[in-house]
């Protein structure tokens, strides 16, 4: 017999068992289902994540007093907030001394403010942002339509600024914004452009922010109203590590950092974020993995179990193929497929409820859609092998029974 003949013996034995086959199944679905599912919403909330954070330029990393995530406890929160602030005279000092960067920016933050525009108002939720010129640049914001922050505005604290797509929608529903004057906490601003939209973080909006020079954001919150933040941007991928070093450098300079005593700042990039987020995620991979294991082994004796009782009951039928020629081949593929097959069968209908499943789950957060391809053949993988070696045994014992013995089994 070839193999597809075999195949087709071990598919018409699982048909004729439904309801022994189908509670086999069900051990292997619990199975792959519980490690896809936790795996689908992993990837759907790395995937938002990754496109989120990624709000930096190439070769671009940051320099702030505070980790941009914070997991640690009270203590350790105590211990970043107790840090001198970055200030900009810091910044300038910085700037001078780096030499091998390409941009060198910096920016001040407020959030929750609200925005006027005559009997208009946007909800309390915008984030107002201080830039430099390079700032804009080491950012990627990009401008739609109108013009971008130039040196002038910086240096003459221009009360100009740029406002993203949701200011637009609640402000300017029919008219252009470019040229109109706006309220931030009733400070005028003039909008001289609107920037480019940039991807949701859990379908949330990262376009409610007005951008004005970091001068006149100054003028407006005072120099120290928050930390400067400081981005720099390589002039290439080769010397972006050695640019992030001599920044360390010199940010210890500056701060009066003692050798030896750890960086009272922290320098995170697109890829470091994402890196953070791996290992934040890696202990729940591997609890679902072992969670899965246990599972699939308990599926497994299941299938070894089921699959002895199947050699009993077809003993005779094992004793016929063997006198008409059968091999012990023949018949150890022949169960040790039915196995596999048992195994896969489940692996798919669990695969497809964990994908179905994960992504509904993962829609009430605005997560992604997303598929877990990798898991998906790591799930198949374990199935396969479940199947080898939970009904090698099982297969061993049919291929080796007597013909003769087994002819005369009732």
């Amino acid at each position: 017999m070839n193999l597809l003949q075999i195949l087709s013996v071990s598919l018409n034995s699982l048909k004729n068992n439904k309801l022994r086959a189908g509670l086999t199944i069900l051990g292997v679905v619990v199975g792959i289902f519980s490690i896809i599912v936790i795996m689908t919403i992993i990837t759907m909330l790395q995937s938002s994540i990754e496109n989120g954070m990624s709000q930096l330029s190439q070769n671009t990393f940051q320099i702030q007093k505070m980790p941009f995530l914070r997991t640690g406890g009270h203590a350790e929160r105590r211990k970043f907030r107790n840090r001198k602030d970055i200030t900009l005279e810091d910044f300038y000092r910085f700037k001078k001394l780096l030499k091998g960067a390409q941009y060198v920016g910096a920016e001040q933050w407020q959030f929750g403010k609200i925005i006027k525009y005559k009997n208009l108002s946007t909800n309390p939720n915008i984030q107002i942002a201080g830039e430099t010129v390079d700032g804009l640049k080491t950012n990627d914001w990009h401008v739609a339509y109108g013009r971008t922050i130039n040196q002038q505005d910086v240096d003459h604290s221009k009360n100009v600024c740029l406002i993203g797509n949701d200011v637009v929608e609640k402000l300017f529903p029919n008219i252009n914004a470019v040229g109109q004057v706006i309220r931030v906490q009733n400070y005028p601003l003039q909008v001289i452009g609107v920037l480019e939209k940039n991807p949701q973080m859990f379908g949330n909006s990262r376009d409610n922010r007005v951008v004005m020079p970091l001068s006149t954001f100054q003028n407006l919150y005072g120099k120290r109203s928050r930390s400067v933040n400081i981005m720099v941007m390589a002039e290439n991928k080769e010397n972006y590590d050695q640019v992030i070093q001599d920044a360390i450098g010199y940010m210890r300079t500056i701060r009066k950092v003692k050798p030896g005593e750890e960086n009272d700042f922290e320098i995170f990039s697109n890829e470091s974020l994402i890196q953070q987020v791996n290992v934040m995620t890696s202990g729940i991979k591997i609890g679902a993995l072992v969670i899965s294991i246990i599972a699939l082994l308990a599926a497994g004796i299941g299938i070894m179990n089921i699959m002895l009782v199947s050699v009993t009951e077809r003993t005779r039928e094992i004793g016929i193929r063997k006198a008409v020629g059968a091999k012990k081949s023949n018949i150890l593929i022949q169960f040790l497929l039915e196995a596999i097959v048992l195994c896969l069968i489940g692996g798919f209908i669990g695969i497809l409820l964990g994908v179905g499943i994960g992504n509904f789950a993962g829609s009430f957060i605005n997560a992604q859609a997303a598929i877990p391809y990798d898991w998906v053949a790591i799930g198949l993988s374990l199935c396969v092998m479940v199947g080898i070696i939970f009904g090698t045994y099982p297969a061993y014992k049919a291929s080796n029974l007597d013909p003769i013995e087994a002819l005369r089994h009732e």
